[in-house]
Order: structure tokens, then sequence, then C-alpha cells
């Protein structure tokens, strides 16, 4: 594990996050000021970064004005701007790394880890371009959220049967930055990009139903580096949150979700995955 004093940064960057999740979008705002501010004194933003990201969030913030052909088209563009953002091809970002190659247990393969400065990027871009990303509260019937978190959290005990993950439990002295990093930078992000905005998108033109399944869909196809077997239950599990996002109206809900499956995974399994020496 790796630390130094540049890691502040994420201090403002983490309220931020936590102050556009409450819908107090002039204190979120004003709090990502003060992270680009640290992130470019610190030299983990360059100037290039910094500009991308501002164009981004303008032509965000104009979106919702737009009339409706117009903003579709940009829509799109954001779309694939948030791609961009996803899978880390926006230059001027030095994501740091905290984790080189360490294992979680014994029988895990090696896992490292950048807290990431461009990814978190995407809740705000989204809330601005896409308004309703947060979600519409409705009443919460209970029933219905039960019967998706048991088929959700049995995708951990099947990848088990199929050879991909062994029981193991365990907590790193590193679990707390595992925490940090997959709630507030990774979960949110994700689940701002794949529910909020594209789940809720596609249902506005197909229905609810056929919305939650091209975002998982879409959320299995992000995970290709993982191979085919991750793809698939990753589409698996996006169907999981995205029916928890449903079910609450609340994308709060479905990150908790997020986060819960994946620190479970973390805890009572080998993760990422079960590694070479231990499967033979």
């Amino acid at each position: 594990m790796t630390l130094d004093f540049s890691i502040w940064i994420f201090f403002p960057l983490t309220l931020a996050i936590i102050a556009i999740l409450l819908q107090e979008s002039k204190a979120a705002f004003a709090l990502l000021a003060l992270f680009f501010i640290g992130a470019l004194f610190e030299q983990k933003l360059k100037i290039l970064g910094l500009v991308s990201i501002l164009i981004g969030l303008s032509l965000a913030y104009k979106t919702p004005s737009f009339r409706p052909f117009w903003r579709y088209v940009s829509l799109f563009i954001i779309s694939l701007w948030s791609f961009a953002l996803f899978f880390h091809l926006v230059p001027g970002f030095n994501n740091l790394q905290v984790l080189n190659k360490v294992t979680a247990s014994v029988n895990s393969m090696p896992f490292s880890m950048y807290l990431n400065l461009d990814k978190p990027m995407l809740i705000f871009t989204l809330t601005l371009a896409y308004p309703p990303l947060l979600g519409k509260i409705k009443t919460v019937k209970f029933k219905p959220i039960i019967f998706t978190l048991m088929p959700l959290f049995a995708l951990l005990p099947i990848a088990t049967a199929l050879g991909a993950l062994k029981p193991e439990l365990s907590l790193p002295h590193w679990w707390w930055l595992f925490v940090f990093n997959n709630l507030i930078l990774v979960c949110v992000a994700e689940e701002a990009l794949f529910r909020g905005f594209f789940q809720q998108l596609f249902s506005e033109k197909c229905g609810w139903i056929i919305g939650l399944i091209l975002a998982s869909i879409l959320f299995g196809l992000a995970h290709f580096a993982g191979g085919p077997l991750l793809m698939v239950f990753a589409t698996l599990a996006g169907i999981g949150y995205g029916l928890i996002f449903h079910f609450t109206g609340r994308l709060w809900a479905a990150i908790l979700c997020h986060f819960i499956f994946n620190f479970a995974h973390l805890a009572f399994f080998t993760y990422p995955m079960l590694g070479p020496a231990a499967l033979h």
C-alpha cells in the first residue's frame, strides 16, 4: 500500500460527491472547484484534463435547455464522453495508484488499485445533462427488493461453483481504502452512468423492462477486460442493481447495493478472482 500527501485532494472531491447526491448543487460545484485547484497543485491534473472536463461540464449544463432533437444529439455526445471517462481515455489525469499487485487472501489473484480522478467526474457531468439522474422517489415495497437481493447475492456462490471464485474469509489491512474507493469513486460513478443515466434514458423510450435489460447489457460489456464470464456476471449483477433502483426510485440505494455486493466479494471470497496457483 502506497500513500502520499497528495491524497488530501480526495477530501474535497468526496464532499462534492456527497453534496451532489444530497442535491446540494452549489456546494458540490464549489467543492469540485477546490478539488480542481488541489489536483493542479499536486500535479495530478494537467491543464488539458481540466479544459476537457470544463468543456464536458459546459455541454452538460446546456443540454436540458436544447430542443428535443439537439438534446438527444448532445446526450449521445455525452454518452461517448462518459465512456471515455469510464475507460480513462481522457488525457490530463494522473490517477493515484495505492495498491500494486497485492493479494486480498491466500488464494486470490494479485490486485492493483487506483484512486481515480477522472471516473468520478461522471456524476457531475450526468447530473447537469440529465436532471432525473438521482431517481424519482417512490413508495418502497420491500418484498420485491428481497426477491431481487436473493438471486443477486447468489451470483457469488454460483461463480464459486463455476470455479471463478473460492470461499475465503479475509479482511486485508487495506480494506478501509477499498471501502473508500469502491463506495465513493467506483460505485457512485458506475451507478450514475448505467442506472441513473442509461437505464432511465432507455426506459423513457422503450419501457422500464427493456431499459433495465439494455443498461445491464452495457454494464456487462463495459467489463470486457475481465473476459466473457465476468461480462455475463456483470450483466446479471447489473439487472439486480437496476431492479433495486427501479423498486426504490433512489440512485443511492443502487449505489449501496452495488457496494455491499463488492465488499461481500472481498470479505468472503477470493478477490477479484481465484489466483492461478489455486487452480492447480
